[in-house]
């Protein structure tokens, strides 16, 4: 059990999901907490982890720290969304081990099921089928993490405990049009497309400013790349908006606006990671009250002294395959894409038009998932859609003050 002193490293503490995570624990007495900036610290780099743990050895972990994006930027960059996000957790995961890290919640995503999966899908249907191509990679590297945590817990008796929420929302949400997810892109278009419509060039600057936007558009041929910022001539920005399918109040959207999503403000998703960080164990998730664990010696530096155990790993056999012992975090509810830009251009005041390019990916047609087991642990959700899209819009128009 965490007490109010434990130590807790929350990595990605400056995202939309740990950062919300650090206010949540703050609002609720835990104050001993550590985040470091991927400038301070590159969790990528192997000994760079390391060195870490040996100097700050915290007590619990939460692991929110990912390479993320879009169906684009999925796209894009195939092999870093699989390779950064394996050596993210590889590191994290393997250095809370051998400094014996007492609880460790691992954040991934419910792009981990099956692109035909029963719907709403349930624990259970992951590794039933093949994923949708458009996230492969990065579905890969989150069933890995999971799988990890998983493998951990039963060959070593470890506490690591794995949630995978929807689609999240929320403050501190990413923006940048090459690699944001659908409501905050679609959002930034919507307000563009306004503000170029109302003449608004101080704040389209300021808004570039803050968020400069590149793209590589074809021109004679060739490939150019451009990336423009509040400085930038306004033929070359509204070149590269258009691109972006952002014109005079007109926003061209991916997609045919029909699939279907379930999305979770960030601060909801923040108090389920918590509820489960102080209140969830392993053995509460397999079902059993009494669960074989390891307790390592720890060595004078804090090090794990695997030569003097006093205990046992490994799974247990009368227990049967235990498997799928994450949790899903959402709402159990849904609105189509179309649906969602309709709730968007209200929240912004737009009186232009939206239009979707059926000739785009749409990506999982949906993706609603079962969340029984996350409300059988004593949680739900309390932001709907309806306010939570407005939050959101007026939090980015404060980003921009």
């Amino acid at each position: 059990m965490l007490s109010k002193e434990s130590k807790i490293y929350i990595a990605g503490h400056n995202g939309l999901v740990g950062s919300a995570i650090w206010n949540n624990l703050k609002s609720r007495g835990y104050n001993n907490l550590i985040g470091r900036s991927h400038k301070e610290l590159d969790l990528t780099d192997q000994y760079a982890v390391k060195k870490f743990f040996d100097e700050e050895r915290p007590d619990a972990v939460v692991l929110a720290a990912a390479f993320v994006g879009g169906i684009m930027a999925n796209s894009l960059y195939r092999a870093d969304f699989i390779m950064m996000n394996m050596k993210i957790q590889c590191n994290v995961i393997s250095e809370s081990y051998a400094h014996g890290v007492k609880k460790l919640l691992f954040l991934g995503s419910t792009c981990i099921y099956p692109k035909n999966a029963p719907q709403p899908m349930k624990e259970d249907c992951l590794l039933t089928s093949p994923l949708e191509y458009t996230n492969e990679e990065y579905a890969i590297a989150k069933i890995a993490g999971l799988k990890m945590c998983e493998s951990y817990n039963l060959q070593y008796g470890t506490n690591y405990i794995a949630v995978m929420p929807t689609n999240l929302y929320g403050p501190n949400d990413n923006f940048h049009l090459e690699n944001s997810h659908v409501m905050p892109a679609m959002m930034r278009k919507v307000y563009l497309a306004r503000l170029i419509h109302d003449g608004a060039w101080e704040m389209i600057r300021k808004d570039l400013s803050i968020r400069p936007v590149g793209a590589n558009i074809k021109e004679n041929g060739e490939t150019v790349r451009y990336v423009i910022d509040g400085s930038s001539d306004e033929a070359t920005i509204l070149k590269v908006l258009d691109f972006y399918g952002i014109s005079d109040n007109r926003v061209v959207l991916w997609g045919t606006g029909t699939p279907l999503r379930e999305f979770l403000w960030s601060e909801d998703m923040a108090d389920a990671s918590v509820h489960v960080l102080l209140n969830v164990d392993f053995k509460d998730i397999i079902g059993i009250e009494k669960y074989s664990s390891v307790h390592y010696g720890i060595k004078a530096d804090g090090v794990v002294d695997r030569n003097h155990s006093t205990g046992r790993g490994g799974a247990i056999p009368s227990l049967g395959e235990i498997r799928n012992c994450h949790i899903n975090v959402g709402t159990g509810k849904e609105l189509t894409i179309r649906e969602l830009s309709e709730l968007v251009v209200k929240a912004v005041g737009f009186t232009g038009t939206v239009e979707f390019d059926a000739t785009k990916p749409d990506g999982t047609m949906r993706k609603l998932i079962d969340v029984g087991k996350l409300h059988s642990l004593g949680w739900t959700h309390r932001v709907e859609i309806e306010d939570g899209v407005g939050r959101l819009f007026e939090w980015y128009k404060e980003s921009l003050a």
